[in-house]
Protein backbone atom coordinates (compact mmCIF):
# COMPACT_ATOMS: atom_id res chain seq x y z
CA UNK A 1 0.00 0.00 0.00
CA UNK A 2 1.44 3.19 -1.22
CA UNK A 3 2.42 5.62 1.85
CA UNK A 4 -0.03 8.64 1.76
CA UNK A 5 2.91 10.48 3.08
CA UNK A 6 4.96 9.97 -0.21
CA UNK A 7 5.29 12.46 -3.02
CA UNK A 8 5.92 9.76 -5.40
CA UNK A 9 2.96 8.51 -7.86
CA UNK A 10 1.68 5.10 -7.28
CA UNK A 11 1.83 4.69 -11.31
CA UNK A 12 5.38 4.38 -12.81
CA UNK A 13 3.89 5.84 -15.44
CA UNK A 14 2.42 8.86 -14.34
CA UNK A 15 5.75 9.21 -12.41
CA UNK A 16 7.98 9.08 -15.79
CA UNK A 17 5.33 11.43 -17.50
CA UNK A 18 5.70 13.98 -15.26
CA UNK A 19 9.61 13.36 -15.70
CA UNK A 20 8.87 14.20 -19.05
CA UNK A 21 6.93 17.54 -18.41
CA UNK A 22 9.47 18.79 -16.41
CA UNK A 23 12.19 18.73 -19.21
CA UNK A 24 10.00 19.99 -21.78
CA UNK A 25 9.18 22.74 -19.73
CA UNK A 26 12.49 23.93 -18.87
CA UNK A 27 13.20 24.09 -22.73
CA UNK A 28 11.85 27.35 -24.83
CA UNK A 29 12.91 25.05 -27.91
CA UNK A 30 11.65 21.18 -28.77
CA UNK A 31 13.75 18.88 -27.18
CA UNK A 32 15.36 15.71 -29.02
CA UNK A 33 14.65 12.96 -27.80
CA UNK A 34 18.22 11.99 -27.20
CA UNK A 35 18.45 14.89 -24.71
CA UNK A 36 15.07 13.69 -23.17
CA UNK A 37 16.36 10.21 -22.47
CA UNK A 38 19.37 11.47 -20.77
CA UNK A 39 18.48 14.44 -18.55
CA UNK A 40 15.32 11.89 -17.14
CA UNK A 41 17.49 8.87 -17.38
CA UNK A 42 14.75 6.75 -19.17
CA UNK A 43 15.42 4.96 -21.88
CA UNK A 44 14.79 5.98 -25.61
CA UNK A 45 12.01 3.48 -26.10
CA UNK A 46 10.47 4.23 -23.04
CA UNK A 47 10.53 7.89 -23.63
CA UNK A 48 9.02 7.40 -26.94
CA UNK A 49 6.46 5.76 -25.76
CA UNK A 50 5.07 7.60 -23.56
CA UNK A 51 5.45 10.96 -25.86
CA UNK A 52 3.99 9.52 -28.03
CA UNK A 53 0.46 8.45 -25.83
CA UNK A 54 0.87 12.46 -24.35
CA UNK A 55 1.25 13.51 -28.29
CA UNK A 56 -2.00 11.38 -28.89
CA UNK A 57 -4.10 13.96 -25.97
CA UNK A 58 -2.55 17.03 -27.16
CA UNK A 59 -0.12 17.01 -24.40
CA UNK A 60 3.03 16.63 -25.82
CA UNK A 61 3.44 17.97 -29.68
CA UNK A 62 6.18 17.06 -31.99
CA UNK A 63 7.01 19.59 -34.50
CA UNK A 64 10.12 17.33 -35.75
CA UNK A 65 10.73 13.96 -36.15
CA UNK A 66 12.65 12.88 -32.61
CA UNK A 67 12.18 16.05 -31.37
CA UNK A 68 8.85 17.23 -28.22
CA UNK A 69 7.65 20.24 -26.72
CA UNK A 70 4.53 20.86 -24.65
CA UNK A 71 1.26 20.69 -26.08
CA UNK A 72 -1.41 23.40 -26.54
CA UNK A 73 -3.66 21.01 -24.25
CA UNK A 74 -1.91 22.02 -21.09
CA UNK A 75 -2.12 25.53 -21.85
CA UNK A 76 -5.93 24.90 -22.33
CA UNK A 77 -6.23 23.35 -19.14
CA UNK A 78 -3.71 26.11 -17.45
CA UNK A 79 -6.53 28.42 -18.75
CA UNK A 80 -9.50 26.92 -16.87
CA UNK A 81 -7.49 26.39 -13.61
CA UNK A 82 -6.48 30.31 -13.90
CA UNK A 83 -10.44 30.94 -14.60
CA UNK A 84 -11.38 29.65 -11.52
CA UNK A 85 -8.79 30.87 -9.25
CA UNK A 86 -10.54 33.88 -7.30
CA UNK A 87 -8.17 36.23 -5.01
CA UNK A 88 -10.61 36.49 -1.97
CA UNK A 89 -10.78 32.89 -2.02
CA UNK A 90 -7.02 32.20 -2.05
CA UNK A 91 -6.70 35.34 0.24
CA UNK A 92 -9.48 34.18 3.37
CA UNK A 93 -7.21 31.84 4.78
CA UNK A 94 -3.69 33.28 4.77
CA UNK A 95 -5.96 36.39 6.00
CA UNK A 96 -7.27 34.22 9.15
CA UNK A 97 -3.69 33.06 9.97
CA UNK A 98 -2.06 36.75 9.91
CA UNK A 99 -5.25 38.28 11.69
CA UNK A 100 -4.35 35.52 14.58
CA UNK A 101 -0.74 36.27 14.88
CA UNK A 102 -1.03 40.11 15.03
CA UNK A 103 -5.21 40.31 16.30
CA UNK A 104 -5.37 43.64 13.82
CA UNK A 105 -8.02 43.80 11.42
CA UNK A 106 -6.70 42.31 8.07
CA UNK A 107 -8.03 43.71 4.63
CA UNK A 108 -7.97 42.91 0.89
CA UNK A 109 -8.61 45.56 -1.14
CA UNK A 110 -8.82 45.68 -5.18
CA UNK A 111 -8.42 48.61 -7.32
CA UNK A 112 -11.71 50.25 -9.03
CA UNK A 113 -10.77 53.50 -10.76
CA UNK A 114 -9.33 56.18 -8.34
CA UNK A 115 -10.25 54.37 -5.37
CA UNK A 116 -9.70 51.37 -3.61
CA UNK A 117 -12.60 48.89 -3.02
CA UNK A 118 -12.32 46.70 0.26
CA UNK A 119 -13.55 43.05 -1.05
CA UNK A 120 -12.50 40.67 2.18
CA UNK A 121 -11.52 41.38 5.60
CA UNK A 122 -9.98 39.31 8.65
CA UNK A 123 -11.15 41.05 12.27
CA UNK A 124 -12.38 40.23 15.52
CA UNK A 125 -14.06 42.75 18.17
CA UNK A 126 -10.64 42.40 20.29
CA UNK A 127 -8.77 44.36 18.02
CA UNK A 128 -9.44 47.90 19.78
CA UNK A 129 -9.98 49.47 16.27
CA UNK A 130 -12.46 52.21 16.64
CA UNK A 131 -13.39 52.25 12.63
CA UNK A 132 -13.43 49.16 10.57
CA UNK A 133 -13.64 49.71 6.79
CA UNK A 134 -16.82 47.28 5.89
CA UNK A 135 -16.51 45.33 2.56
CA UNK A 136 -17.37 46.95 -0.31
CA UNK A 137 -16.23 50.30 1.45
CA UNK A 138 -14.12 52.58 -0.91
CA UNK A 139 -11.27 54.78 -0.10
CA UNK A 140 -9.18 57.29 -2.54
CA UNK A 141 -6.17 55.89 -3.93
CA UNK A 142 -3.39 58.72 -2.63
CA UNK A 143 -4.86 58.06 1.41
CA UNK A 144 -4.45 54.84 1.98
CA UNK A 145 -1.67 52.21 1.77
CA UNK A 146 -3.32 49.72 -1.13
CA UNK A 147 -4.04 52.75 -3.09
CA UNK A 148 -0.38 53.83 -2.86
CA UNK A 149 0.88 50.12 -4.26
CA UNK A 150 -1.29 50.48 -7.90
CA UNK A 151 -0.38 54.58 -8.29
CA UNK A 152 3.67 52.94 -7.80
CA UNK A 153 2.20 50.63 -10.63
CA UNK A 154 1.42 53.77 -12.99
CA UNK A 155 3.81 56.17 -14.92
CA UNK A 156 3.99 59.67 -13.97
CA UNK A 157 1.94 60.90 -16.71
CA UNK A 158 -0.85 58.96 -15.06
CA UNK A 159 0.06 59.51 -11.52
CA UNK A 160 -0.15 63.42 -12.63
CA UNK A 161 -3.63 62.89 -14.33
CA UNK A 162 -4.79 61.14 -11.38
CA UNK A 163 -4.08 64.04 -9.18
CA UNK A 164 -5.62 66.37 -11.34
CA UNK A 165 -9.10 63.96 -11.47
CA UNK A 166 -9.18 63.98 -7.62
CA UNK A 167 -7.30 67.33 -6.47
CA UNK A 168 -5.74 65.20 -4.20
CA UNK A 169 -8.27 66.12 -1.28
CA UNK A 170 -6.96 64.78 1.97
CA UNK A 171 -9.22 63.60 4.73
CA UNK A 172 -6.84 64.14 7.87
CA UNK A 173 -3.90 66.93 8.81
CA UNK A 174 -1.60 64.03 7.47
CA UNK A 175 -2.79 63.59 4.26
CA UNK A 176 -0.54 63.91 1.48
CA UNK A 177 -2.31 66.51 -1.10
CA UNK A 178 0.08 67.89 -3.15
CA UNK A 179 1.56 66.37 -6.30
CA UNK A 180 5.17 66.06 -5.32
CA UNK A 181 5.00 64.83 -1.87
CA UNK A 182 3.14 62.31 -3.15
CA UNK A 183 5.23 61.11 -6.14
CA UNK A 184 8.12 61.64 -3.63
CA UNK A 185 6.49 58.54 -1.17
CA UNK A 186 5.34 56.78 -4.62
CA UNK A 187 9.06 56.71 -4.99
CA UNK A 188 9.86 55.20 -1.85
CA UNK A 189 6.97 52.30 -2.15
CA UNK A 190 8.71 51.16 -5.62
CA UNK A 191 11.60 50.99 -3.44
CA UNK A 192 10.78 49.32 -0.38
CA UNK A 193 7.68 47.15 -2.35
CA UNK A 194 5.39 47.89 0.31
CA UNK A 195 3.25 51.07 1.39
CA UNK A 196 2.21 52.86 4.01
CA UNK A 197 -0.64 54.82 5.90
CA UNK A 198 0.29 57.47 8.50
CA UNK A 199 -3.07 57.99 9.67
CA UNK A 200 -3.85 59.94 6.50
CA UNK A 201 -7.38 58.60 5.77
CA UNK A 202 -8.10 58.73 9.19
CA UNK A 203 -6.38 60.33 12.87
CA UNK A 204 -5.37 57.24 15.08
CA UNK A 205 -5.48 54.42 12.65
CA UNK A 206 -2.11 53.54 10.33
CA UNK A 207 -1.91 50.29 7.88
CA UNK A 208 0.99 48.75 5.81
CA UNK A 209 0.74 47.29 2.79
CA UNK A 210 2.16 44.55 0.19
CA UNK A 211 1.01 43.59 -2.95
CA UNK A 212 -0.73 40.52 -4.58
CA UNK A 213 0.22 39.42 -7.84
CA UNK A 214 -1.16 36.99 -10.55
CA UNK A 215 0.84 34.56 -12.98
CA UNK A 216 1.26 37.29 -15.24
CA UNK A 217 3.11 39.94 -12.69
CA UNK A 218 0.36 42.19 -12.37
CA UNK A 219 -1.08 43.62 -8.91
CA UNK A 220 -4.41 42.54 -8.80
CA UNK A 221 -4.55 43.30 -4.94
CA UNK A 222 -3.35 44.75 -1.70
CA UNK A 223 -3.27 43.36 1.46
CA UNK A 224 -2.74 45.42 4.53
CA UNK A 225 -2.66 46.02 8.13
CA UNK A 226 -5.01 48.04 9.97
CA UNK A 227 -4.30 48.99 13.78
CA UNK A 228 -4.11 51.76 16.28
CA UNK A 229 -1.33 54.28 15.57
CA UNK A 230 0.13 53.46 18.83
CA UNK A 231 0.13 49.56 18.22
CA UNK A 232 1.25 48.89 14.81
CA UNK A 233 4.69 47.01 15.11
CA UNK A 234 7.28 47.12 12.44
CA UNK A 235 7.48 43.70 12.72
CA UNK A 236 4.33 42.70 11.35
CA UNK A 237 5.44 44.15 7.99
CA UNK A 238 7.72 41.24 6.68
CA UNK A 239 4.55 38.79 7.62
CA UNK A 240 2.30 41.46 5.18
CA UNK A 241 4.52 40.92 2.71
CA UNK A 242 5.21 36.79 3.06
CA UNK A 243 1.25 36.13 3.29
CA UNK A 244 0.98 38.47 0.08
CA UNK A 245 3.37 36.56 -1.49
CA UNK A 246 1.82 33.26 -0.36
CA UNK A 247 -1.73 34.46 -1.63
CA UNK A 248 0.46 35.46 -5.22
CA UNK A 249 2.22 31.64 -5.47
CA UNK A 250 -1.67 30.30 -5.26
CA UNK A 251 -2.72 32.70 -8.06
CA UNK A 252 0.42 31.04 -10.09
CA UNK A 253 2.41 34.23 -9.22
CA UNK A 254 6.16 32.97 -9.60
CA UNK A 255 8.22 35.62 -8.13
Amino acid sequence: MKDPASSKPAIQVLERSFMLFDVLAAHQDPVSLKQISAQTGLHPSTAHRILNDLALGGFVERPHAGSYRLGMRLLELGNLVKARLDVREAALGPMRDLHKLTHQPVNLSMRQGDEIVYIERAYSEHSGMQVVRAIGGRAPLHLTSVGKLFLAMDDAQKVRAYATRSGLAGQTRNSITALPALERELANVRRLGSARDDEELELGVRCMAAGIYDDQNKLVAGLSISAPADRLEEGWLERVKATAAQISASLGHRG
